[in-house]
Formats: structure tokens, sequence, C-alpha cells
């Protein structure tokens, strides 16, 4: 029988789903601080890294596996912030052919960085608090 979450009326994730989840955040994030230490920016770390390219190929794995748990939320929005900061990238990249669009190119890849930031840490603290991710 499924323990069900009587705050959400959702059922409760395996204990294993949960820690993974934790795993996955785990590595998104340090791919993105290994450009936040290192010569790299944040977003083509976080998209380049092995632990974040591991980390979008576990989210699709096991994606049916949180269905209709509040990790399914968690999953999505690990998926959706690899995809868009992979977007922002290309539109950095496409922006930095010219002269003129390098500051532009800087600015969106700084920004899509600080975002990437953002997306884990907020993720995170979601987790730990065993909530969902907002729509």
């Amino acid at each position: 029988m499924t323990d069900i979450d009587h705050a959400t009326g959702l059922p409760r994730p395996p204990q294993g789903l949960v820690t993974l989840t934790h795993v996955i955040y785990g590595l998104h994030a340090f791919s993105a601080l290994t450009g936040l230490l290192g010569a790299a920016f944040i977003v083509t770390a976080f998209l380049s890294g092995w632990p974040s390219i591991i980390a979008v190929v576990l989210n699709y794995l096991k994606r049916g596996d949180t269905r209709g748990t509040y990790l399914e939320s968690h999953f999505r929005w690990q998926i959706r912030t690899f995809w868009f900061a992979l977007l922002w990238v290309a539109v950095a990249v496409l922006a930095g052919l010219t002269i003129v669009g390098l500051p532009l190119a800087w600015i969106v890849a700084l920004g899509a960085g600080l975002w990437v930031l953002y997306r884990i840490v907020r993720g995170w603290l979601r987790l730990v608090s065993e909530k969902g991710m907002p729509e």
C-alpha cells in the first residue's frame, strides 16, 4: 500500500528516489560550482560538465518512477533548467559571433549562470522541505 502525504494528498515517494533527487541536485551543483571556481562560466560548466550530463540522463531515466509524487515537479524543474540553460548559451554564442554582440554575449552568459545557480538552490531547498516545485 502506498503511503499518502496528508498535506498534499500525493503519494509519498520511496526514500531511494528522494535520495536520488538529492544526488541529482548535487551533481548539477558540482558542475555549476566548477564553473564558478574555475575559468569557465557557470552555465558552460553546468552544460558541459560530466556530472550535470549524468544528472540529466538520470532525470530522464527515472522520471517515470516519480509520476504522481512531489518529486515529479523536481525532475521537470531540473530537466528544464538544463535545456533552458543550453538555449541561453546558444543565444550568447550567436551574439558573440560579432564584435558588437560580445558585450551582450557576456551579459547573457553571466545572467544564465546566475539563473542556473538560483534554480539549483531554490529546487534543492524545496526538496529538503519535501515540497514540490511550482509549475
